[in-house]
Formats: structure tokens, sequence, C-alpha cells
């Protein structure tokens, strides 16, 4: 069984040096990269049947659109270049979730990239990579 490696991928430039980064480690151990893509989604209980079903309409297309993209970009070139991947889409929050599909999957580390943020912007709006290094199930590495 070979291991998986799941990377949180957001089409950024730090995503792709973390994909890059997992791609190596991957092939080395004969693994399989798991292209992990969240859309932040937070539900609202406060809005009207018909606003909540416009809302999940654009969830559905968000969706497919990503799927899309990734398909046709990043998972294309990766086959491409001989390199096992699958491709997991979800809605929440991204540290909950990647380490989520980290266990679903059985994963063995999660690889994510990491944008500068000022102390004060990490301090009031938290970090995905801090958050994820707490509650995460696997060993993580942030590729700077």
């Amino acid at each position: 069984m070979s291991d998986k490696f799941v990377v949180g991928y957001d089409g950024s430039v730090s995503a792709r040096r973390a994909l890059e980064f997992a791609v190596e480690r991957a092939r080395a151990q004969g693994g399989t990269i798991v292209l992990a893509h969240v859309l932040e989604w937070s539900p609202y209980s406060f809005l009207s049947p018909s606003e909540l079903e416009e809302r999940h309409k654009r969830r559905r297309e968000e969706m497919a659109r990503a799927e899309e993209m990734l398909n046709s970009t990043v998972v294309a070139e990766l086959r491409d270049a001989g390199m096992p991947v699958e491709v997991v889409i979800r809605y929440g929050n991204t540290a909950d979730l990647l380490g989520k599909i980290a266990s679903e999957t059985g994963a063995v580390q999660i690889f994510i990239g990491r944008e500068g943020q000022s102390a004060l912007e990490a301090r009031i709006f938290g970090s995905v990579a801090g958050a994820l290094v707490q509650t995460s199930p696997v060993p993580c590495t942030i590729v700077p």
C-alpha cells in the first residue's frame, strides 16, 4: 500500500510550492497525492428558504467550476507526469476539513503553503496553518 499525502491547494503560489514539495516526497515513497481544495462556507440560519436555495445553487456551481479547473490544470499535469492523484473538493472550514480528509483517505501527512500574514492579522483572523497544526490527526508540513 502506498502512502497518501494530502495537499491543501487553492491555486496560490504558496499552495503550488507545497504541492511541489509534497510531490517530491510522494515520488520518493511511491505515494499518492490527495489534492484537497476547500471552499470556505459558513451556513446562515437567518436566510429565507428562497435565499438558501439560491445560495445552494451557487455552491454547486462553485464546486463544479473548482473541479473543472483542478482537473483541467493541476490534476492533468500531475497525471501526465505519472503521479497518482485523487481530488477532494469540500465546503467548510479549511483547517477542520483538511484534517478530516486526511483521516478519511488514510493519509500519513498534510502539506500546505503559507501566505505571509502580519502578526496582527494572524491574531485577529487566525490562520489555517495555526489551526491545522493544533488539530491535525497526522503530521503537517507548512511550506513557506
